[in-house]
């Protein structure tokens, strides 16, 4: 005979309701600003009194669409999507291979190699403009699209985070491969990489939203108002003296597809954070 359990008892749902009420509350208060941005957005032409203003009498969306029907915010829109779809590419690629190299292979001075890499982490981010300015315009990169990619595609910290994930994988699964015959590169692409899908995932929201957010690189490569990203040609509304409603509309513009990607990958997103000891 199966032995019988006892029937597990229901949470009474104040309990469920008072677990999921701090989150709830976080919850709006993170979205509270994105709030305030389209409820602005929808009163153009009127002066904005909050409180009182949180609660339109009419939404006009109408800002919404003359910011898309011009033609410059439709290219600032592609900008924006090749600049970081084509660098999540580029820098998920180069930091997955230097990661398996770096985890599991051996050669003479890996160790030394891998310090020196993650040091330049403590190099202040500003530091680097004026040296990749004058390395991207003296090849001829300015107001080009691979320029605005090429110095961004060298990521250390995603190198760091893949390296530390690559490096839990068993060694027992790369020896038997290699007992088998497969080559490294077969190795990279058949046995690592579907291990690391998580950490991949998590790192592909990562640096889209860096290049989506992306300003102050793209304003000093790019001086063509034609290969401007979305920030800085919302940036470059503000000289017009625009209305805070065309402003705030651009912004959640911006807002939206990050949003999106976000909630698409959230599976992911979770697990690979929480696999990988991100803070």
């Amino acid at each position: 005979m199966r032995p019988t359990h006892p029937p597990r008892r229901r949470r009474p749902w104040w309990r469920t309701a008072s677990a999921h009420l701090p989150l709830i509350i976080v919850a709006m208060i993170t979205l509270f600003p994105f709030f305030v941005m389209l409820v602005i957005s929808v009163q153009p032409g009127q002066a904005i009194d909050l409180p009182r203003s949180l609660w339109p009498q009419s939404w006009d969306f109408s800002e919404f669409g003359r910011l898309l029907s011009r033609g410059e915010m439709t290219t600032w829109i592609i900008n924006t999507a090749i600049y970081a779809v084509v660098s999540v590419v580029l820098v998920l690629a180069l930091a997955s291979m230097a990661a398996y190299a770096f985890a599991k292979l051996s050669f003479p001075g890996r160790n030394v190699v891998f310090l020196v890499m993650v040091a330049m982490l403590m190099v202040p981010y500003h530091l680097t403009l004026i040296p990749k300015f004058i390395l991207i315009s003296e090849l001829g990169g300015l107001n080009t699209h691979w320029g605005l990619i090429l110095p961004t595609i060298a990521n250390v910290q995603a190198l760091f985070l893949m390296r530390q994930f690559i490096a839990g994988i068993p060694n027992e699964l790369i020896e038997a491969a290699r007992i088998d015959g497969a080559g490294e590169l077969r190795i990279f692409w058949q046995i690592i990489l579907p291990q690391t899908k998580p950490i991949l995932a998590t790192l592909g929201v990562f640096v889209f939203l860096w290049h989506w957010n992306d300003f102050l690189w793209p304003l000093v490569a790019n001086t063509a108002s034609a290969k401007y990203t979305l920030t800085v040609g919302l940036s470059s509304l503000n000289e017009e003296q625009t209305s805070l409603a065309v402003t705030m509309a651009g912004a959640l513009i911006t807002f939206v597809p990050i949003f999106i990607i976000f909630l698409i990958m959230q599976r992911y997103f979770v697990r690979g954070v929480t696999m990988s000891g991100i803070k």
